[in-house]
């Protein structure tokens, strides 16, 4: 009787370290070649500030105007006319925005601020809004690649002087947002002097008040607007 406890023991904690496992498993999300951009855009971007800086390719499809940015501003491929591969990255994004939309949600966040939350790992849901007031901490539990999905049914909005900070991760990608993504459903605004933290994936547009974004401003069907002086640090995380 001693042995078959043990055993079924045994086969317990190995079942409660599969499931702790497949918890902090990495979902599959591949933007193709929209991972080269730091801004893209599918109804033309506007920049007001002459001190805005991005890190990484910019540019918009089908509508394909790119109005207040200078190539100097850009360290990256800067498109002011349509191109093809500002089409195709379009495509990425749409197989990016679903794969991170079909993501099983592990925790429904549905009418709660994220600012003041400490979350790890994992894929997190708001069935219509989702809005960060003070400082959002993902705590990568020391993970070699930790990985955090939102999935928002309609609006993102930050205030001002919001941010988000990763703790306990490794350097490099992560601090770049490389494994955080925000799936909107409709549009996100990043208020002013924000360090926001993550690609933003959004059906349709993406407002950028000033600040730090390290990650990307990705729209599929609307514009991009930056609104102050921006510094979006998004170039290919491979």
């Amino acid at each position: 009787m001693k042995v078959l406890t043990i055993s079924l023991l045994v086969l317990s904690l190995l079942g409660i370290g599969a499931y702790a496992q497949t918890d902090t498993a990495m979902v599959k999300i591949n933007l193709g070649t929209a991972d080269k951009f730091a801004v893209l855009a599918g109804a033309g971007i506007t920049n007001t500030s002459s001190h805005t800086f991005i890190i990484g390719d910019v540019g918009s499809f089908p509508t394909c105007t790119v109005t207040g940015l200078k190539p100097s501003q850009v360290k990256g491929h800067l498109y002011l006319k349509c191109s093809t591969v500002t089409a195709e990255a379009q495509k990425g994004l749409t197989v990016a925005y679903d794969q991170a939309a079909d993501a099983v949600c592990g925790t429904n966040l549905t009418g709660k601020d994220l600012g003041g939350m400490k979350l790890k790992p994992g894929v997190y849901c708001f069935a219509t809004t989702a809005n960060l007031t003070g400082t959002l901490t993902l705590d990568g539990e020391g993970h070699l690649n930790p990985q955090w999905i939102f999935q928002i049914g309609t609006a993102l909005t930050t205030t001002a002087n919001s941010k988000v900070v990763i703790v306990r991760g490794h350097v490099g990608k992560e601090s770049r947002g490389c494994n955080v993504y925000w799936q909107v459903g409709s549009s996100a605004t990043i208020g002013s002097s924000n360090t926001f933290v993550g690609k933003i994936l959004a059906l349709d547009s993406i407002t950028l008040g000033s600040g730090v974004l390290r990650g990307k401003a990705l729209a599929s069907t609307a514009a991009v607007s930056i609104t102050g002086q921006e510094t979006v640090d998004g170039p290919p995380c491979d």
